[in-house]
């Protein structure tokens, strides 16, 4: 028998992790050699564990998952990401292809399902999941003007309008007008709920 591909699962939640653990490992050619439960520990682990495959939750603690993609790129090529997610962020799925992450997956996909995304990147080929694709196309195509999008950045990292102004070197009334016009655009009914939609659908990435 082939050797068996070594995967490295990264998930801050224990019962994902459990659920994940138990579907792979009756994959006979499937082996998982270590779990983290941050992210922080991703690149050392791997070349410790010598992981051809890391599957790495999306929103999970530590690094962000394209700060870990990135890392694992350029330290561990060898080592392949595959990010798993709950639900679709086209934005995030767009940065984490570009970071080189080699495929994305649901969560809560079926074994075979994600057992067959596994063996296909550790082939060398790129599997994005068909609704996460179909997703990202629906929706990346944002919306908000550049002016928008760079006021929504500034009121994501808090502070006042004035402060939100001297920022971006514009006057308090261009930074309401923006505001509210991205409320509107967003269908969002207040500034948090408008930096929220445009986070989810990956509007607000440089």
């Amino acid at each position: 028998m082939p050797d068996r591909i070594r995967l490295l699962l990264v998930d801050d939640q224990i019962l994902s992790r459990g659920v994940l653990r138990s579907g792979l490992e009756r994959e006979r050619d499937l082996e998982i050699v270590a779990e983290l439960k941050r992210s922080d520990d991703v690149v050392a682990a791997a070349k410790r564990h010598r992981a051809n495959i890391a599957l790495l939750d999306a929103a999970g603690s530590g690094h962000d998952s394209i700060t870990v993609t990135t890392q694992l790129r350029t330290s561990m090529p060898e080592c392949r990401v595959v990010m798993l997610t709950t639900y679709g962020r086209p934005g995030h799925l767009r940065r984490g292809l570009e970071a080189g992450a080699k495929g994305f997956a649901l969560k809560n996909s079926p074994t075979p399902q994600l057992a067959d995304a596994v063996r296909r990147v550790h082939l060398g080929l790129r599997v994005v999941d068909a609704n996460l694709a179909a997703e990202t196309l629906h929706y990346t195509q944002t919306p908000l003007t550049e002016g928008e999008t760079t006021t929504l950045r500034a009121a994501r990292e808090g502070g006042t309008v004035a402060t939100m102004a001297e920022k971006l070197a514009v006057s308090e009334r261009v930074v309401r007008t923006r505001l509210w016009s991205a409320i509107g655009k967003t269908g969002a009914r207040t500034r948090a709920d408008a930096i929220t939609i445009a986070e989810r659908n990956g509007w607000l990435y440089d």
